[in-house]
């Protein structure tokens, strides 16, 4: 199982992008279902999670009200919708999957597959 991510750029502070990641190859039973970043030099930290129903949603303090997770349980695919990006949230992204749908998670270490990153450049 690969996770393809997508979405990243160079934008503005105050800007917006959204995010996408899909998996290919064998996906069933694999739901995605958070997104991580690590900036230079720095350790990859949590950015948000949903969980596989969707009807839960955990974020890092400093993204709430300002980035949103989805899912599209159809085509297991996970969105993150960033508005009003800051120059500290630059980073390179990474979409995480696990292979169970229950529960909702802030740890790298509950998660199975790792996307390859997508770099998010924010400019002042």
């Amino acid at each position: 199982v690969q996770l393809q991510a997508s979405g990243g750029g160079l934008v503005q502070a105050g800007g917006s992008l959204r995010l996408s990641c899909a998996p290919s190859g064998r996906t069933s039973r694999i739901y995605l279902k958070a997104w991580f970043r690590q900036a230079s030099g720095k350790e990859r930290e949590f950015v948000a999670a949903v969980s596989g129903s969707s009807d839960n949603t955990a974020y890092k303090d400093s993204v709430k009200g300002r980035f949103t997770i989805s899912r599209d349980n159809v085509q297991n695919t996970v969105y993150l919708q960033m508005n009003n990006l800051k120059p500290e949230d630059t980073a390179v992204h990474y979409c995480a999957a696990e292979r169970t749908v229950w529960g909702i998670s802030r740890s790298s270490s509950a998660y199975d597959y790792w996307g390859q990153g997508t770099l998010v450049t924010v400019s002042s």
